[in-house]
């Protein structure tokens, strides 16, 4: 005689239930955002407006210097985080140390930006603070990633 243990499963989390909402939301966002610069702009100042502070000014800051720096890039959310496009596909975006408690904001590049740098180059970087030369070094990445 066999004998299965029943697999009991407790399902989705609040949480991950609602980032599953979020998301379904975001994507008719994106839909949205990728005809109209307006909507992923209102979209982007909703959620860096939600954000605590430090983070909150520094999105703000960091939207400012990817808009200054490749005017190309529309803006949109994705996954709850700014982020920005060029054709449809994410190039760059920020996520907010409070997003998952850590001690510092990042700023990553997807695998569409044009950062290659022969085998190996960094595509994230932790933020704790925004200097002159940290937003200098950020406009100059956010132009090679379009370049």
């Amino acid at each position: 005689m066999s004998t299965k243990k029943a697999k009991t499963s407790a399902g989705f989390t609040a949480k991950e239930k609602a980032a599953m909402k979020e998301r379904a939301k975001e994507l008719k966002a994106e839909e949205r955002a990728m005809k109209d610069r307006a909507a992923g702009e209102s979209d982007v100042q909703a959620k860096l407006a939600e954000m605590p502070e430090p983070d909150r000014s520094m999105g703000e800051r960091l939207h400012a210097i990817i808009q200054a720096s490749a005017p190309e890039l529309m803006p949109r959310t994705w996954y709850g985080m700014p982020a920005y496009t060029l054709d449809g596909k994410v190039v760059c975006f920020y996520q907010n140390g409070a997003k998952f408690n850590t001690r510092y904001g990042t700023l990553g590049f997807s695998d569409t930006a044009a950062l290659d740098d022969g085998t190996m180059w960094p595509t994230a970087y932790a933020l704790t603070e925004l200097t002159a030369e940290n937003e200098a070094a950020i406009a100059a990445l956010v132009k090679k990633a379009v370049s």
